[in-house]
């Protein structure tokens, strides 16, 4: 089979034949329809930490092909079935293949089955950032879910205990309303808020051109202000009257992104981070609570080495990821990202996609080409067919 192979000391990929792989007992066999690029996928390979051979790549949506022996019959999973998940790549320096490959294999328990109603394509958009934003809200910041989980895990989560303070009303501020996390962020605020009969008024910082479609389903803002403004944290704050944000989620954390989110919280109010501090990519000091994070990668269950840490397997973690696939496999409402469906397959991923995305940092996306499918990226996800039946 073909697949797109990371060169760590020329700081590119490459599409080379290898060979296809087998199921383990737990897992299934893909065959890849479709897949989706994210930030990490090209920061990864352009500042690579795995070792050259590796596959690179994280979102796919796909057909099953094979059933491992072990894969439990009431999994409802059969060959032929429509199914989407997320691998973690070259994103590590753990040995473990990508997506971006004709065929790829995943324990069956970490994809999730799309209906009838969603193309493919959308499907292969969801997992890895509509899981990185129900991580957030859910397990380390401690919104009700739509789902059932654990709850009480959301209390280890993070380094500092979880506080259910009961709210009939409560404030919700997403910086990066227009990013991929930001978009499925602010759907999941409002499926909460209808899970537990919560009024929520939601707040957002974008770009203005994208107000008319954050402010309409599925999103629903209820007002919205201009990143670029200097004074947007106090234009927040005056949006709630004085009080603050109860919850806010950094879907950027760059530069002084973090710091400026901060100034919006409550006394008492929580915040959500998408890079860690370790990583370098934001300083700041003298915050009045310190931002939970935690990679997204941490639901395959799986001991993860990335950015300057360890991160042990966590059974909670990859618990809650299958909660939140079974979610969306019943049906549960989440709508895809806009796409921008890019010319050509795997063969086009390095030149076009990855270029696209650049090398890590929102502004390292200038690129100057006069291809139509190569103007700037923005609230879209970029997405790849590597099956042609």
């Amino acid at each position: 089979m073909k697949a797109l192979l990371l060169d760590a000391e020329g700081r590119t990929a490459n599409v080379k034949d290898v060979p296809r792989q087998k199921p383990a007992w737990n897992e299934v066999l893909i065959r890849v329809k479709y897949v989706a690029l994210n930030p990490v996928d090209s920061l990864y390979v352009l500042n690579p930490l795995a070792s050259s051979g590796r596959v690179v790549g994280s979102d796919f949506a796909g057909v099953v092909d094979t059933l491992g022996d072990g894969v439990p019959s009431p999994s409802t999973l059969k060959n032929g079935d429509r199914v989407a998940g997320f691998l973690q790549g070259a994103s590590s320096i753990n040995e473990r293949p990508g997506a971006f490959a004709e065929y790829l294999v995943c324990p069956w328990d970490l994809v999730w089955k799309v209906g009838d109603e969603m193309r493919l394509q959308d499907a292969a958009a969801v997992s890895l950032c509509g899981l990185t934003a129900a991580q957030a809200l859910f397990f380390r910041m401690g919104l009700k879910a739509p789902f059932p989980w654990p709850e009480t895990l959301a209390l280890t989560a993070s380094s500092e205990k979880q506080t259910d303070v009961p709210h009939s009303t409560l404030s919700f501020f997403i910086y990066g309303a227009s990013t991929s996390v930001g978009m499925y962020a602010a759907q999941l605020v409002r499926r909460s808020a209808e899970y537990s009969g919560t009024t929520v008024r939601l707040f957002g910082a974008a770009g203005p051109k994208h107000s008319k479609m954050l402010k309409a389903e599925p999103y629903c803002y209820t007002s919205l202000v201009d990143y670029r403004d200097h004074d947007w944290p106090a234009k927040v704050l005056s949006l709630t009257e004085g009080t603050g944000i109860d919850y806010a989620y950094d879907c950027i954390s760059e530069g002084s992104t973090v710091s400026d989110t901060a100034k919006t919280l409550a006394p008492s109010g929580k915040m959500a981070i998408v890079r860690s501090r370790e990583g370098g990519a934001w300083t700041a000091q003298n915050l009045t609570v310190e931002p939970s994070y935690g990679a997204v990668w941490e639901g395959l269950g799986e001991d993860v080495q990335y950015q300057g840490m360890y991160l042990p397997a966590s059974q909670e973690a990859r618990d809650f990821a299958v909660a939140f696939y079974k979610w969306l496999s019943e049906g549960g409402e989440l709508k895809p990202n806009p796409l921008r469906e890019m010319p050509g397959g795997l063969e086009s991923i390095m030149d076009d996609g990855l270029t696209l995305l650049g090398s890590g940092s929102m502004k390292d996306r200038d690129t100057k080409s006069e291809k139509e499918w190569m103007k700037p990226l923005s609230a879209e996800k970029i997405v790849y067919r590597i099956a042609i039946k």
